[in-house]
Order: C-alpha cells, then structure tokens, then sequence
C-alpha cells in the first residue's frame, strides 16, 4: 500500500454535489436534506432514512440505483459495495483516481451522513444475546470510517449536534472548510471506536471470568479545567458526570473539587436512605460525618467532630437543604455545599455568595458501577467497588460481653463511615455521630492517637463510646488504648496472627468486641 504523507494533502475548500445519508437517529434531519436539496446536492439514501427525507418533500436516489443491487438479509447488507465506497474513497484530487471512477462509472461522493443503531441503549434494555448482535451496526462504521479517512475530499457528520456548525459553514460558503472536515472526522473516529467499545465490553461482560480479558474506555471530554491538582498542571474532565451532578451556582469545578465530590457521592451512596445525615469533607477526607432527627442538628454534630478543618470544605446531606441548616453552614466558609435538593429560601441564601459552588445530586444510581479503574504506570487497577450489605447478623461476636443495643447501633454506623476514611483507618463514634476520625498514617496506632487527640481538642468525651478500625488489630495495645480512651464495643475484620490477644485484652477491658470477616483498606 502506497501512503500519502499528511502534509501532502488538499487543503482546498469542498464543495458538495452528493450526499450519502443513512441514520439511525433521525433529529435535525428535515433542515439539513431542505439545505441540501436547495443547493442542488444529489441525496442518495437507504430504506426509512429515504422515507423520510420523501416525507419532508424533498427528492431522493434510492442506494439500490447506485449499486444496481437490491438492500438484503432484511436490510444487513445495503451499502456495502464498491459503487458506495469507491466514490466516498476516492482522492478527486488525483488524477489517476479521477480517471478510475470515470472508467468504472462511479461518481464521487463528497458528504456522507451517518449515525449508528442504539447498541448502548438496547443491552441496558435485554440481556438477550440474539437481540443484542442484531444491533450490531456493520455498514454505518465501514461508511464513517471510509469518509472520515478521506477527509481531505469528503466531509462526514455523525450527530445531529454536528448540523448547526454544518449548515452555517456551507450557507455562508457553499463549500465546507479544511479544518472543519478534519474536525468532523476526528469526531467520527471517536464515534466509532465509542461504538466499539460499547460492543467489545458487552461480549466481555458475558465471559465467566471475573476481569475481562481486556478494558475498553471511550469518554467524550466533559470540559477542560483551569488546572489539576497544582496550577503548573493541565487537566480536563471526562465522562458524563452531568447525569448524576448539577453545579449550578459559583464558579467551575476544578480537578480537587472533582475528587472531592466523588468521596462525597459515594459516602452519599451508603447513607441515602438514612435518617437525615451530613457529612463534611476535606481533601477527600470525611472529617465529620452525623445522623440526627433534622439536618441542622446532624451538620452541627458533624461540625463539632473537628472544628477547624471544615473551613474551605465540602459539606453534604442527604435531604433537601432547608434554611435553618443552610443558616448554620453558612456561618462558616464552605468552598461546596452538595444536596440532593434546596429549599428556595435556603438558595435564596446561599446565592449570595458568588464563589460558592452549589451543587445537586441527581439519578444517583441505585446499582454502583460493576468495576471501579484507577491509573497506574503502564496502565490501571481494576476492581469492584467496596458495596458491603451492612447486616449485623452475619457479623461474630467474639467476646465474653455482647454489644447491647445501643453500641449495636453504634458500631453499624462506625462501620459505614470507617470504609470512607484513608487507611489506616480509626473512627470514634456514639449517638450516631463521628467523635474521632484519625487517617492515612503508616501506623494504626498513629491513627488511632490522632482521633483521641481530635476528641479531646474538641471537648468531646469518649466515654461509652465505639471504635471501628478499617482492619485488624495487629496488636493488643491498640484496644487497650482505645478502652483507656473511653470506647466500650470495637468493631474490626479480625484476622490477626495475634487475634487472641486482642479478644482477650477485649475482655479484661470489659469491652464488647465484633468481627466483620471483611476490611475496608481506602488507599
């Protein structure tokens, strides 16, 4: 194969004589085959597309004229033929290849309109192989990918969001620009390798081994950001975040405002059905979280865990912001506030500060994605998302005390909060509320002073109180310091070499002790 070096190419503006329009998706169309037809463009068209470029009024060549072949195998086999490809391949700039269609009778085809079957949207609907293989689109990514290579002679549209930059560029010029067809056909690359990997996926999903053999990751770029974690940083968002979250007041998210709202959401995950709960965060970090009867009462109780790293945080709640809790949260700065809903009067409050981000959760799903990535050197980390089913009867009381109910209750909440906190985790917790969260040391016992050192900061009493370790003690002295601290039930995976210690420090404590079989590690 003879390869023609970029800089080589035509950059000549394109004037179009006739287009190949076949779409699945049928918006916009009406307009843009009226502009077409008016500037005297041929419309070659394929079965209900064709029907309905005629129902507007507007005259077409049906695609079996072009190929002297009728569409069969109930419509699989249509455009694919060489009377089809040969004029969208075609460098008219060329003599040579000018000279071959004319020998072989095959005029150029310079636009080419296509969109693909709903292959995304019908396997969120069935699970059914045979109906998902049937919208397999085959000559709609040959027809885009063939004019996209070509772009230096033919221009190809792929989405209705394409046609108003389309229109005014031909309207204006009658010819359509260099630039503008490499931009469609970059667009068209994209769309098919999207395409692609929305398939390559399904057929991975139906393998029985757990990890597929291979990822396939296809992200439209959701925006460009100022800058990522430091200014001297580039960085864009990607993705569709804008199902799930609306930042509709102050300004634009930034990289750690990203990062931030994840750990919010996922901590939303698991208390959205909670009583009326919030959480304050910091550099992804819970840095109080509580459940109360109303959420002011819950937001001055998360508050009161730690007082001073709150201020240019985040807070969240899990019910509609009124305005008594946004009257509390508003006496101090808070760079995010995040809810489900706000009461208008709470906005009419928070408004009023401009550079305030205000943001609303919406179709939080009810399924956590199946896999979650991280990116590594050479590559990314898979894994499932840690979804554990809270149930206290599958837990192990180890201890001669059991927990009474009070600390069962206790420990449940605990253990939720404790899996949202950087290992090594500690959290000290009672009456529904955070007393001390200690975080990403390399010792658990760092951690574990730290959480005492914030409640005592913070003039608030252990005594009675539970503890939840993300992992077990590998030691007896850790739950010796924690009944010194006040704690009087302890929940953990359990696991260690030195178990038996740890029990039996437990019980000359007096404390209750309960094993969850599963640790929560959030590096």
């Amino acid at each position: 194969m003879s390869l023609q070096p970029l800089d080589s190419l035509p950059e000549e503006s394109l004037a179009i004589n006739r287009a190949l329009i076949s779409v699945s998706d049928k918006t916009g169309l009406g307009p843009l085959t009226t502009l077409l037809d008016s500037l005297g463009v041929e419309i070659i068209s394929t079965g209900g597309t064709a029907q309905h470029i005629r129902n507007n009024g507007i005259e077409v060549t049906d695609i079996e004229e072009i190929t002297g072949f009728p569409e069969c195998l109930d419509g699989r086999v249509k455009t694919l033929h060489p009377n089809v490809h040969a004029g969208i391949l075609a460098r008219t700039s060329h003599q040579s290849d000018r000279k071959e269609l004319e020998e072989l009778d095959i005029e150029p085809i310079e636009l080419v309109v296509a969109n693909l079957y709903p292959f995304r949207e019908t396997v969120e609907e069935t699970k059914n192989l045979a109906t998902a293989t049937e919208y397999i689109d085959i000559g709609g990514p040959t027809l885009i990918r063939a004019a996209a290579k070509n772009f230096a002679h033919v221009g190809v549209l792929t989405s209705p969001r394409q046609y108003e930059t389309f229109t005014k560029e031909l309207e204006n010029k009658e010819q359509l620009s260099f630039g503008l067809r490499q931009r469609l056909a970059r667009d068209a690359f994209n769309h098919t390798a999207e395409y692609d990997h929305y398939i390559a996926n399904y057929f991975n999903s139906l393998d029985e081994e757990e990890n597929p053999v291979q990822f396939n990751l296809s992200l439209p770029r959701s925006q460009n950001l100022r800058y990522g974690e430091n200014p001297h940083q580039q960085a864009a968002v990607y993705g569709n975040q804008g199902e799930f979250i609306d930042c509709f007041h102050g300004k634009e998210l930034s990289y750690n405002n990203y990062m931030d709202l994840d750990a919010a959401v996922n901590l939303y995950y698991d208390f959205r059905y909670s009583d009326p709960t919030c959480a304050i965060f910091k550099h992804t970090q819970p840095c109080g979280v509580a459940s109360a009867p109303n959420l002011k009462q819950a937001y001055q109780n998360a508050f009161a865990t730690d007082k001073i790293s709150p201020f240019g945080g985040i807070v969240l709640v899990n019910r509609e912001l009124d305005l008594t809790t946004a009257e509390a949260i508003d006496e101090i700065f808070t760079e995010i506030i995040v809810a489900p809903s706000y009461s208008e009067d709470a906005l009419e409050l928070l408004k009023q500060k401009k550079k305030r981000r205000l943001v609303q959760l919406h179709n939080i799903y009810d399924e956590p994605p199946a896999r979650t990535f991280r990116s590594i050197f050479g590559g990314a980390l898979n894994q499932e998302p840690d979804r554990e089913n809270i149930d206290p009867a599958n837990y192990k009381v180890v201890t001669r005390r059991k927990p009474t109910d009070k600390e069962w209750a206790d420990l449940a909440f605990a253990w939720k909060i404790v899996k949202h906190v950087k290992s090594n985790a500690i959290v000290y917790a009672g009456k529904n509320r955070t007393l001390g969260i200690g975080s990403g040391q390399p010792s658990r016992v760092d951690s574990s002073e730290i959480a005492v050192r914030k409640a005592e900061k913070e003039g608030l009493s252990l005594e009675h109180s539970v503890i939840a370790s993300d992992a077990f003690f590998p030691f007896a002295d850790g739950v010796e310091a924690a009944a010194d601290a006040g704690a009087k039930a302890v929940i953990q995976p359990g696991g260690s070499i030195r178990d038996e210690e740890v029990i039996e420090m437990a019980n000359e404590k007096d404390m209750a002790m309960v094993f969850t079989g599963k640790r929560h590690f959030r590096h």
